[in-house]
C-alpha cells in the first residue's frame, strides 16, 4: 500500500480585529485573554489584537489538510513540531494520540492530520468521530460586558434573528441583574449565560448576585462563576439556586493546568450541572464520552475563533449525543472575516454541518493574504 507522507506545512499569521463595537460597550474596555500575553499579565490583551495562525499541510499525493491554531501560539514550537512530523505517513499515526507535544499548539496540527485524513478516506471529519448524531447543532449569540442602556436593544437585535440564548461576560463591576432586567424588557424571549470567568470571586459574592438573577428569572446558565478549584463552593452554589452551574473544562489552557481528570473531578464533588467542553478532535470526544456516560449536558467552547476551528468544533459537536446547550460558534459574527472560502451556513438558533470530505471548508485566499503578518514554510 501506497503511504501519504507529509512533505510540506506551509503556515500564515493573520490578525483579524472584530467588527466594530461587538465585544463590548465602548465605555466598557475590558480585555477578554485570561493567558498572560509575552511578559504581560491575564486579562491584559483584547482577544483580537493576538495572531491566529493558519497552516496547510500538503501530503506526498497532493491532498491538503487545513488546520488553524488557539490565539497567541508559539512560532518556534510551531516550527520544531512541523519538522518533527516531516516525512511521517498519515496511516503510521495513532489519531487519538498524536506524536506532539501537550500544548495549545497541538489543536491546530491535529485539525490538519484529521482532515487530512478524512479526506483520504473521502468521507466528512464527524465520520471519523462515528458519524454525526445531530444534523445540526444549536448555538448561541455572544457578547462582552454591555452598559444598561444598550443591553436591551442590543439582546433584542439577536433575538429578531432567531437566536434563542445571548452569553456574556461578567465580572462584579457589572449590575448583571439590571441587565437582565433590560434583556426580559427588550427581549423576553431571550435566555442568559453568563461566564464570569472565575471573576465572582467567593461564594458569599456569588449567592447575592444569584438571588438577583432568580427574580428575573431569564438566566439559564452561571460558567465558571467563582474559581475553578473551589469545588464544595461550586456544590453549595448549586444546593443553593435552580441556576444551572456549569464548569469550562479547556484543555488548550495549558497554563492553569487544566487537563481531562477535571470533569471527573467536577462530577465526583457534585459541582456542576454540566460543562463547556475545548479540547482538540480526540480530546474533546473523550470528555463528551464522560458526559454521555454521567447524563450531563455540555457545549462546545471557543475562543472566538475563526472559520477552520469553528468548523472543526461543528463536526464534533454534531458527533455527540449530549451536546445540547447552544455552542460558542459566533466567530463570524464577531470578528470581520472567518477566512473561509465559503462560510459556514447559520440559520439560528443552529449551524448546518460543513458538506464534502474532511472538513468540508477551505480557506479564501484572497483574504488570508489581506490580513497576513507574516509566513513561513518548514519543509
Amino acid at each position: 500500500m501506497t503511504k501519504h507522507r507529509i512533505t510540506k506545512f506551509e503556515f500564515t499569521e493573520v490578525i483579524i480585529r472584530a467588527n466594530p463595537g461587538v465585544i463590548n460597550s465602548a465605555t466598557l474596555d475590558k480585555p477578554l485573554h485570561m493567558l498572560p500575553v509575552g511578559a504581560k499579565g491575564s486579562w491584559s490583551t483584547q482577544f483580537d489584537e493576538l495572531p491566529k495562525l493558519i497552516v496547510r499541510m500538503t501530503l506526498s499525493d497532493g491532498t491538503v489538510g487545513y488546520g488553524e491554531f488557539m490565539r497567541d501560539h508559539n512560532t518556534k514550537l510551531v516550527q520544531d513540531i512541523a519538522e518533527s512530523l516531516l516525512g511521517v505517513a498519515i496511516e503510521d499515526l495513532c489519531l487519538q494520540k498524536l506524536p506532539i507535544l501537550l500544548s495549545r499548539e497541538y489543536d491546530g496540527f491535529e485539525c490538519a492530520i484529521w482532515d487530512a485524513a478524512a479526506k483520504l478516506q473521502g468521507v466528512p471529519l464527524h465520520k471519523m468521530l462515528g458519524g454525526a448524531i445531530q444534523d445540526k447543532v444549536k448555538v448561541t449569540a455572544w457578547s462582552s460586558h454591555r452598559t444598561l442602556d444598550e443591553v436591551g436593544p442590543w439582546v433584542r437585535q439577536y433575538q429578531d434573528k432567531g437566536y434563542e440564548t445571548i452569553k456574556f461576560k461578567a465580572d462584579l463591576e457589572d449590575d448583571v441583574v439590571g441587565m437582565c432586567e433590560k434583556i426580559a424588557e427588550h427581549a423576553p424571549k431571550m435566555k442568559v449565560i453568563f461566564d464570569p470567568n472565575q471573576r465572582f470571586e467567593n461564594l458569599g459574592e456569588t449567592k447575592k448576585i444569584v438571588r438577583g438573577l432568580e427574580k428575573v428569572g431569564n438566566v439559564m446558565i452561571l460558567e465558571d462563576p467563582m474559581p475553578i478549584w473551589m469545588l464544595q463552593d461550586y456544590r453549595a452554589l448549586r444546593e443553593f439556586t435552580d441556576i444551572r452551574i456549569i464548569r469550562h473544562i479547556s484543555l488548550p489552557y495549558i497554563w492553569q493546568g487544566q487537563r481531562q481528570q477535571d470533569v471527573v473531578n467536577a462530577l465526583i464533588h457534585h459541582a456542576v450541572d454540566g460543562f463547556n467542553f475545548n479540547g482538540g478532535l480526540a480530546g474533546f470526544h473523550r470528555l463528551a464520552q464522560v458526559a454521555h456516560c454521567a447524563n450531563v449536558y455540555f457545549w462546545h467552547g471557543s475562543e472566538v475563533d475563526l472559520g477552520i476551528l469553528e468548523a472543526m468544533y461543528v463536526h464534533q459537536a454534531a458527533a455527540t449525543q449530549n451536546c445540547i446547550w447552544p455552542s460558542d460558534i459566533f466567530g463570524r459574527n464577531i470578528r470581520s472575516h472567518d477566512l473561509l472560502k465559503t462560510p459556514l451556513k447559520f440559520e439560528p438558533p443552529f449551524v448546518h454541518i460543513p458538506e464534502g470530505p474532511g472538513l468540508g471548508v477551505e480557506p479564501d485566499e484572497d483574504a488570508l493574504s489581506a490580513f497576513k503578518q507574516a509566513e513561513f514554510i518548514v519543509d
